[in-house]
Protein backbone atom coordinates (compact mmCIF):
# COMPACT_ATOMS: atom_id res chain seq x y z
CA UNK A 1 0.00 0.00 0.00
CA UNK A 2 1.50 3.28 -1.06
CA UNK A 3 0.70 6.26 1.12
CA UNK A 4 -0.52 8.85 -1.37
CA UNK A 5 -1.99 12.32 -1.21
CA UNK A 6 -5.35 11.01 -2.46
CA UNK A 7 -5.67 8.86 0.65
CA UNK A 8 -3.56 10.26 3.44
CA UNK A 9 -3.61 8.03 6.49
CA UNK A 10 -3.13 9.74 9.81
CA UNK A 11 0.11 9.07 11.66
CA UNK A 12 -1.85 7.06 14.24
CA UNK A 13 -3.36 4.93 11.47
CA UNK A 14 0.08 4.36 9.94
CA UNK A 15 1.62 3.38 13.29
CA UNK A 16 -1.22 0.97 14.10
CA UNK A 17 -1.21 -0.52 10.59
CA UNK A 18 2.56 -0.97 10.75
CA UNK A 19 2.28 -2.91 14.03
CA UNK A 20 -0.70 -4.99 12.87
CA UNK A 21 1.07 -5.96 9.65
CA UNK A 22 4.31 -6.81 11.48
CA UNK A 23 2.38 -8.94 14.01
CA UNK A 24 0.63 -10.79 11.17
CA UNK A 25 3.96 -11.58 9.48
CA UNK A 26 3.91 -8.94 6.73
CA UNK A 27 7.12 -7.41 8.08
CA UNK A 28 8.81 -6.40 4.83
CA UNK A 29 5.59 -4.98 3.41
CA UNK A 30 5.06 -2.86 6.52
CA UNK A 31 8.61 -1.54 6.37
CA UNK A 32 8.35 -0.84 2.63
CA UNK A 33 5.05 1.00 2.91
CA UNK A 34 5.58 2.99 6.08
CA UNK A 35 9.23 3.60 6.97
CA UNK A 36 11.54 6.29 5.68
CA UNK A 37 15.01 5.82 4.21
CA UNK A 38 16.64 6.97 7.45
CA UNK A 39 14.69 4.57 9.69
CA UNK A 40 16.37 3.57 12.93
CA UNK A 41 15.21 1.90 16.12
CA UNK A 42 16.28 1.66 19.75
CA UNK A 43 15.59 -1.98 20.69
CA UNK A 44 18.67 -2.92 22.75
CA UNK A 45 18.67 -6.55 21.55
CA UNK A 46 19.33 -5.79 17.87
CA UNK A 47 21.58 -3.51 15.84
CA UNK A 48 19.92 -0.16 15.12
CA UNK A 49 19.46 -0.65 11.37
CA UNK A 50 16.16 -1.63 9.71
CA UNK A 51 17.40 -4.97 8.34
CA UNK A 52 18.37 -6.33 11.77
CA UNK A 53 14.94 -5.47 13.18
CA UNK A 54 13.09 -6.83 10.13
CA UNK A 55 14.91 -10.17 10.38
CA UNK A 56 14.14 -10.43 14.10
CA UNK A 57 10.46 -9.58 13.48
CA UNK A 58 10.24 -12.15 10.66
CA UNK A 59 11.84 -14.81 12.87
CA UNK A 60 9.35 -14.01 15.63
CA UNK A 61 6.41 -14.26 13.19
CA UNK A 62 7.62 -17.67 11.97
CA UNK A 63 8.09 -18.97 15.54
CA UNK A 64 4.74 -17.56 16.68
CA UNK A 65 2.20 -17.97 13.86
CA UNK A 66 -0.72 -17.63 16.32
CA UNK A 67 0.49 -14.32 17.78
CA UNK A 68 -2.21 -12.06 19.17
CA UNK A 69 -1.86 -8.29 18.91
CA UNK A 70 -4.50 -5.94 20.30
CA UNK A 71 -4.21 -2.16 20.32
CA UNK A 72 -5.54 -0.70 23.55
CA UNK A 73 -4.90 2.97 22.77
CA UNK A 74 -2.96 5.20 20.39
CA UNK A 75 -1.97 8.82 20.91
CA UNK A 76 -0.45 11.35 18.54
CA UNK A 77 1.35 14.61 19.17
CA UNK A 78 2.62 16.28 16.01
CA UNK A 79 5.40 13.99 14.69
CA UNK A 80 5.21 11.45 17.53
CA UNK A 81 2.77 8.55 17.99
CA UNK A 82 2.55 6.14 20.93
CA UNK A 83 0.67 2.84 20.68
CA UNK A 84 -0.15 0.89 23.87
CA UNK A 85 -0.97 -2.72 23.07
CA UNK A 86 -1.48 -6.22 24.42
CA UNK A 87 0.83 -8.74 22.77
CA UNK A 88 0.67 -12.51 23.21
CA UNK A 89 2.99 -14.85 21.35
CA UNK A 90 0.22 -17.50 21.33
CA UNK A 91 -3.35 -17.76 22.71
CA UNK A 92 -2.18 -19.41 25.96
CA UNK A 93 0.52 -16.79 26.66
CA UNK A 94 -0.26 -14.29 29.45
CA UNK A 95 1.49 -11.76 27.23
CA UNK A 96 2.87 -8.32 27.76
CA UNK A 97 1.78 -4.72 27.77
CA UNK A 98 3.90 -3.00 25.11
CA UNK A 99 4.33 0.63 24.16
CA UNK A 100 5.76 1.52 20.75
CA UNK A 101 6.79 5.13 20.21
CA UNK A 102 7.14 6.31 16.61
CA UNK A 103 8.75 9.45 15.27
CA UNK A 104 7.63 10.59 11.82
CA UNK A 105 9.16 12.78 9.12
CA UNK A 106 7.23 13.62 5.96
CA UNK A 107 4.52 11.09 6.83
CA UNK A 108 6.95 8.17 7.21
CA UNK A 109 8.23 6.35 10.29
CA UNK A 110 11.88 7.26 10.83
CA UNK A 111 12.45 6.21 14.43
CA UNK A 112 11.00 3.57 16.75
CA UNK A 113 11.28 2.82 20.45
CA UNK A 114 9.57 -0.10 22.21
CA UNK A 115 9.16 -0.94 25.88
CA UNK A 116 7.36 -3.93 27.33
CA UNK A 117 6.08 -5.20 30.64
CA UNK A 118 5.29 -8.90 31.09
CA UNK A 119 1.87 -9.48 32.58
CA UNK A 120 2.38 -11.40 35.85
CA UNK A 121 0.37 -14.51 36.61
CA UNK A 122 -0.95 -13.02 39.86
CA UNK A 123 -0.87 -9.23 39.61
CA UNK A 124 -1.19 -7.32 42.84
CA UNK A 125 -2.71 -4.20 41.25
CA UNK A 126 -6.50 -4.58 41.03
CA UNK A 127 -6.64 -2.13 38.08
CA UNK A 128 -4.77 -4.41 35.68
CA UNK A 129 -2.19 -3.28 33.16
CA UNK A 130 -4.72 -1.88 30.70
Amino acid sequence: MEVSESYAMSKKEIAVSFLERVASGDVRGAFKDYTGNDFRHHNPYFRGDPDSLMIAMEDNAIKNPDKRFEVKRAMADEETVAVHSYVRQNPEDAGAAVVHIFRFENGRIVELWDVGQPIPENPVNENGVF
